[in-house]
């Protein structure tokens, strides 16, 4: 028997049509010589230090590095300790029981850096010696699965691919369990969370915050001119910037008295504007976020959806490009949406031009080629994933589509010692930019034809009050893309060029940091954009400073990842380098001196001390024999701190407005707190 292990049960189900096989067990399929079962994602992980005999959070622990890292079962943490999650335990079982009777093993976890990973945990947990070949597939069309199965590689193949993901895995564990506990030591006020990327990210929104709140604005006036040639109105504008109204107006009175200004440059040139390359999943991130203002994790998660519908290739991607041998794929992909209401226009217009060829690199295709549709056509898509495979699909036009054509005018005149400019935009073919109508800053503006010594006469004046501008706040799109290009703010010039084409995080990371982020309670949205809470001020300014925060040894272990995965790094020397390292920032921690501004405590209903604290989700009662906690999300809102305080004190909370029943209606209620510590609402009296 030849057993097959999934990332997921729908893969299994997928592979089992496939296959032909029906017979459904519990936790696998069975037929035709094959069993093909599934993980619920990681099943197995390194475990906490306590595995280790190491009592957590005690200074004199600290730096944890094991001599050999444990693996252990999935775990869910249970009031203060880590208990085996019941349903990845269930399962590993029946892995284990499959990995037993079968003969050979066929590798079908996601083709990547963590599917490699989360197949040799469990493999290596349950001591399997059972020789297995790898399944690497793009997408889950029968095609490309039925191209996978008759060019299965060799296990060993990937073992660079496993030591990567291991070395990072084991990188994550040493900085963040270390740096999070000598945080927490050192501040003594609840756990402040440190890790390998999320550190360098929260730096990030921090310091855009602190630039952007700290901001002192200025007010500056321009001079605005209005001018009609051959029926054309357009306006120039003056290029100095004037500090002084009265000095601007001073200008204006001068231009009444010449009522005209002279051309001394006027310059008429064609651009070509490329054709963007394909998405990568971070490019689809920032666009998805940019148009329809969904996070990073959720577009992840619908293109993960599309992907098991055999509509996309493989999400996880890091790659722009398409292989060489791709190509020829391409006609048919076209061709499939001229079925496709929103494109059809303009991909029956592709069977008449000569396709761009800009997406194949076979240098730059990694595990995976850039996002791409398959020939399927959707059917019952929710409106999320309809947007998301549309943009998709409309990013693949637009790639092989001719250049946009512009015409872009330049004019520049003179009053006396005073400089006036202008420029202006004609579309002279829409080429790419056509496919969904979006022309960028697309300057509306018309410009005349004007011969350099015109003389134009002015129409009209107007002072413009402007003021200077900080820098905006990040939003989802910005933060990725800094996270993308956070090799290129680097100002040292060697590590600048050491890291260029590395980033903060992977593709596949990066909506899991962010989102790790607001879980940690650092960050919160503020409309689009995304800010620190008071908490994540307070790491920031410990950390600022620290090695844990600094982003140019972060990219750099990202290379040596990546390095490792290509086989052109030993993975000792990276984990020496962590290692010391890790001794490095524990020790930096737990020197800095933390004034913490302790809160007072809050009485606990039900064991009477002064022993309540807030946490991100409960407030709870932090005596060792009391187990009084109340949940902070009521009925989909957080209850915000005021409120806790109010019904601790009061025993009811303000009006907590907008909450949604279980039947998803909305309603308002007052939180209040019976003799017994238990919670009941109170609704408001109808008018």
């Amino acid at each position: 028997m030849i057993a097959i292990l999934t990332e997921k049960p729908s893969v299994a189900a997928e592979l089992a049509v496939h296959l032909g096989i029906t017979q459904r067990k519990n936790g696998y399929w069975l037929g035709k010589g094959y069993a093909i079962t599934w993980a619920f994602g990681h099943l197995v992980g390194l475990a906490m230090p306590e595995a280790y005999g190491i009592k957590g959070f005690k200074k004199e622990s600290l730096p944890i590095i094991p001599d050999h890292f444990l693996l252990i079962p999935r775990q869910v943490k249970v009031k203060n300790e880590y208990k085996n999650d019941s349903r990845a335990f269930e399962q590993l079982q029946i892995i284990n029981d499959i990995f037993e009777r079968c003969d050979k093993i066929i590798v079908a976890t996601d083709a990547g850096r963590e599917g490699e990973l989360i197949f040799r945990y469990i493999y290596h947990y349950l001591k399997c010696t059972k020789p297995f070949e790898r399944l690497w597939i793009s997408s889950l069309t029968n095609k490309a699965i039925a191209q996978g199965f008759e060019n299965l590689q060799s296990g060993t193949n990937y073992d660079a691919l496993y030591e990567a993901a291991k070395a990072r895995n084991q990188a994550d564990w040493l900085i963040g369990i270390n740096a999070t506990q000598a945080l927490s030591i050192q501040a003594n006020d609840g756990v402040y969370s440190l890790g390998r990327v999320q550190t360098p990210t929260l730096a990030m929104i921090c310091k855009r915050y602190q630039e952007h709140t700290q901001f002192q604005s200025e007010v500056y006036w321009k001079i605005k001119l209005q001018h009609t040639v051959d029926g054309i109105t357009f306006h120039t504008q003056s290029e100095t910037s004037f500090t002084s109204k009265k000095d601007a107006q001073l200008e204006i009175d001068r231009l009444s008295i010449s009522k005209s200004v002279v051309v001394t440059e006027s310059n008429q040139k064609e651009k070509r504007e490329q054709p963007p390359l394909l998405y990568d999943i971070t490019g689809l991130q920032k666009q998805a976020n940019t148009n329809y203002n969904l996070s990073a994790l959720q577009t992840l998660n619908i293109a993960q959806a599309l992907y098991e519908k055999k509509l996309i290739s493989y999400p996880r991607t890091g790659s722009r490009y398409i292989s060489e041998d791709m190509w020829q794929h391409i006609p048919e992909l076209i061709l499939s949406l001229e079925n496709n209401e929103l494109l059809k226009q303009h991909a029956k217009k592709l069977r008449l031009q000569k396709l761009q060829k800009r997406i194949i690199n076979d240098d730059k295709v990694t595990d995976h080629h850039a996002l791409l549709i398959t020939e399927n056509s959707p059917t019952n898509l929710t409106k999320q994933e309809e947007m998301i495979y549309q943009l998709i699909a409309a990013r693949l036009l637009e790639a092989v589509s001719a250049p946009c054509i512009k015409e872009i005018s330049n004019v520049k005149c003179k009053a006396q010692e005073e400089v006036f400019t202008t420029n202006g935009t004609v579309i002279i073919s829409e080429g790419w930019r056509g496919v969904r109508g979006h022309f960028g800053q697309r300057n509306h503006q018309e410009l005349p034809e004007i011969q350099q010594g015109t003389s134009l006469k002015i129409k009209n004046t107007a002072l413009l009050e402007k003021q200077t501008q900080p820098k905006p706040l990040l939003t989802e799109t910005t933060l990725l893309s800094a996270m993308e290009n956070a090799g290129k703010t680097i100002e040292n010039e060697e590590e600048r060029f050491a890291i260029k084409e590395v980033g903060l995080g992977t593709p596949a990371t990066r909506a899991n940091t962010i989102e790790l982020l607001f879980k940690r309670n650092y960050i919160q949205r503020q409309k689009k954009s995304l800010v620190p809470t008071q908490k994540g001020v307070q790491v920031y300014e410990i950390v600022k400073d620290k090695r844990i925060a600094n982003v140019t040894m972060t990219g750099v272990w990202e290379k040596s990842l990546t390095d490792i995965e290509k086989g052109e790094m030993n993975v000792l020397s990276f984990q020496n380098a962590i290692e010391s390292h890790t001794k490095q920032i524990t020790t930096e921690i737990l020197n800095t001196e933390i004034k913490t501004v302790q809160k007072e405590r809050l009485q606990c209903p039900s064991c009477k001390q002064a022993s309540v604290k807030l946490f991100p989700k409960v407030a709870k009662c932090t005596t060792d024999t009391c187990e009084w906690l109340v949940f902070r999300n009521i009925c989909g809102k957080i209850m915000s701190e005021k409120n806790v305080q109010l019904l601790l004190n009061n025993g009811k909370t303000g009006l907590l407005k907008g909450l949604k029943s279980k039947a998803n209606k909305t309603f308002d209620a007052y939180l209040i707190l019976e003799p017994d510590g238990k919670t009941s609402f109170k609704f408001p009296t109808r008018k």
